[in-house]
């Protein structure tokens, strides 16, 4: 990847402590534009190292017309010196970015690729497909030389052509655990390119020497690594039980034997989907910490004794309505392995710091930046160096630096052309399905709407997935905002199906697409014309990828409250549906299960109103095919558009000119083509 440097320099903004910002007009003056919304981040993937020394980001290259990206670094010893920027390629562009530590950065980049897969990763069997290959590479805080990130040597190995494109394409290695006290090794996990199964070592980033710390095969994977010395402490091991069914087991090293031993406590059947999920170890006691729904419907943080393998008798940590995301540890020497804060999977995921020092940033940052969500992303010893993230449902992602607890350093904004009064109030709100089960569900409202002023036009839009959520606070596909200024309610319901909000509500959707999980995306509009909210006659639905199905399932349901539907990148014939959603292969089984209900294409003669469907030519995971033959098969029916969009993939990043031509396309059908006299 040819890759060159130039020193360019980014100004950044100081802000004294303790002046907190001014208020912001009450209501919206005109709709977002496109363009602005469509924007490349100017700046995105912020990191710190972790000995405080490099920060790492990705802005747009300076004099880019076309928004391409760069690699931007800082020494933070020498911040007023700007920073190094290195252009991407005129192929192979930046799309995220890490420091690492011993003086090195991790940057990943992809470009455009056609050709036969071969059975290769997601696409077609036979025959060519549109799509993408993504590199990581490795560079040193000068950016001199790019070199592919920890991957395994294919060019002297005896393989047909085939397998090399394959290895090229999907690529050989990943990192696994930084390892942050440990000056000059990380924990990777690289192919064996003779096995074809993934090993795990520990990779010297100073000599690329590396050492097997677990070697794959079979229907054994690693747990947890000690983050201290890399040393694998559990591992997970599938024994089929039969109707196809598996048990997963979970071994914990014996630190006298050094053998690992199955804990029955912690083994469950993987169709029960119970989450179990060793993600620390007290040092002192040697108890592990463990995040597991074994014992509510939310999950709840756990102390695990394998000395008499059980759980304490009280969970270290439950929420009494959501589920704990994770357990913040320490990172440096004087804090490390100390539990220090907790998330908790909230309408946002809220952060609380129990550490007295970090408890005491995060307020001093919250009074600074107040209505806005501020995230410690990193830090060195003794909080001389803190980098952290700002942002709300009404300002985008901005990143900036607390030095010596006195002074804050502006670095960017992802988009700092975005005006907050653009955007109204969002809620939080629950409604209840026609069977009872509670809906949650994000409600955004245009700026300065209030009911006196008469009930909206509104657009149900569901998440992808399905085994996904939506969350409050920015969002990253311009869709909402783009929306409410426009004048339109969006309700966003985390339907049947969906994950992070408990066991009750992620299973009542298995075997129901287009149908119970349907259900509540019809309950949801039915609930926005009781709350006064909605005009019942001009309602749409909106979904991508998933939520692409449903709209398209909404065209076919007899009797459903939508005007309209646009599908974005939808699956459409679940007969064709590919278990390629995941790179977890147990959950493209399991999820696979559980895809049944009501198929679109197998209803097309329902048809009953009008539908726009788009996708990216080189969208592997949800293929053109879905949309079109669904096109194909109603057009005649109802007034139907299709619209292929070239170069765009399924998933972010998006090029500006994918997310411009998807905006327009959605504002002129909500506006002319959703019924007689549009939405």
């Amino acid at each position: 990847m040819p890759l060159s440097t130039h020193g360019r320099r980014l100004a950044v903004s100081v802000l004294c402590l303790g002046l907190a910002f001014t208020g912001r007009p009450a209501h919206a003056v005109e709709p977002i534009p496109a363009a602005v919304v469509a924007k490349t981040p100017a700046m995105q993937s912020v990191s710190m190292s972790s000995d405080g020394k490099t920060l790492v980001a990705l802005v747009v290259a300076p004099g880019s017309k076309d928004g391409d990206t760069a690699l931007a670094s800082w020494d933070l010893d020498h911040l007023d010196a700007g920073s190094r920027i290195t252009p991407s390629a005129d192929r192979m562009k930046f799309i995220a970015a890490s420091a690492l530590k011993a003086g090195r950065i991790l940057a990943v980049a992809r470009q455009e690729w056609t050709g036969q897969l071969g059975g290769c990763g997601e696409g077609k069997q036979t025959g060519a497909t549109k799509t993408f290959v993504t590199k990581t590479y490795i560079t040193d805080a000068e950016h001199k030389k790019f070199y592919e990130a920890f991957a395994a040597k294919t060019s002297k190995l005896d393989m047909d052509e085939q397998l090399r494109r394959c290895l090229e394409l999907v690529g050989t290695a990943s990192l696994v655990s930084t390892l942050p006290l440990d000056p000059d090794n990380v924990i990777i996990r690289q192919l064996d390119t003779g096995s074809m199964a993934s090993n795990y070592l520990l990779y010297n980033l100073r000599t690329g020497q590396s050492k097997l710390l677990f070697k794959g095969g079979g229907r054994s994977e690693p747990g947890l690594f000690d983050p201290r010395t890399g040393e694998l402490l559990t591992r997970t091991q599938l024994e089929p039980i039969g109707g196809g069914d598996y048990e997963q087991q979970v071994l914990i090293r014996d630190p006298q034997s050094g053998q690992f031993v199955v804990h029955p406590n912690l083994t469950r059947r993987l169709s029960e989907r119970y989450t179990v999920d060793i993600v620390g170890r007290d040092e002192a006691s040697g108890k592990f910490y463990v995040l597991t729904d074994l014992f509510s419907d939310k999950v709840q943080a756990w102390m695990y004794d394998p000395a008499t393998r059980k759980f304490d008798d009280e969970p270290l940590l439950a929420h009494p309505q959501y589920s704990i995301a994770s357990l913040i540890f320490g990172r440096n020497k004087g804090n490390f392995g100390r539990v220090l804060g907790f998330a908790v999977d909230g309408p946002q995921v809220e952060v609380t710091y129990v550490d007295p020092s970090l408890k005491a940033v995060q307020a001093l940052l919250e009074k600074n930046f107040p209505g806005q969500r501020v995230s410690l992303l990193g830090y060195d010893e003794g909080l001389g160096k803190v980098l952290f993230a700002t942002s709300s449902h009404r300002d985008p992602p901005a990143w900036h630096l607390l030095l010596d607890r006195k002074r804050i350093v502006t670095l960017g904004s992802a988009n700092p052309d975005f005006k907050p009064e653009w955007v109204g109030e969002q809620r939080w709100v629950e409604y209840p399905a026609r069977d009872g089960l509670t809906i949650p569900a994000i409600l955004d409202l245009p700026a300065g709407w209030t009911p006196a002023q008469g009930r909206l036009p509104a657009i149900v839009l569901p998440h992808g997935g399905p085994w996904a959520r939506d969350y409050m606070g920015w969002d990253a596909t311009g869709w909402v905002p783009f929306l409410t200024s426009r004048g339109y309610a969006v309700l966003r319901p985390q339907y049947r199906g969906s994950t992070n909000l408990g066991r009750k509500l992620w299973l009542a959707g298995d075997a129901e697409w287009g149908q119970k999980m349907q259900d509540d995306l019809d309950d949801g509009a039915a609930w926005l014309v009781r709350e006064g909210i909605a005009d019942p006659k001009r309602e749409a639905i909106f979904g991508y990828s998933y939520g692409g199905f449903a709209a398209a399932a909404a065209v076919v349901r007899p009797g459903g409250p939508f005007k309209c539907a646009i599908a974005g990148a939808p699956v459409t014939d679940l007969a064709k549906l590919g278990w390629s959603w995941s790179e977890n292969r147990l959950q493209r089984i399991l999820q696979g299960r559980t895809v049944k209900g009501m198929d679109p294409m197998q209803n097309t003669a329902k048809a009953s109103i009008p539908v726009l469907l788009f996708v990216g030519d080189r969208d592997v995971r949800t293929p053109s095919f879905h949309a079109e033959d669904f096109y194909k098969a109603v057009k005649d029916k109802v007034p139907a558009k299709f619209m292929l969009i070239p170069d765009m993939p399924h998933s972010m990043p998006w090029y500006p000119r994918h997310r411009v031509q998807t905006l327009e396309l959605i504002d002129a059908f909500l506006r002319r083509d959703c019924g007689s006299g549009g939405l």
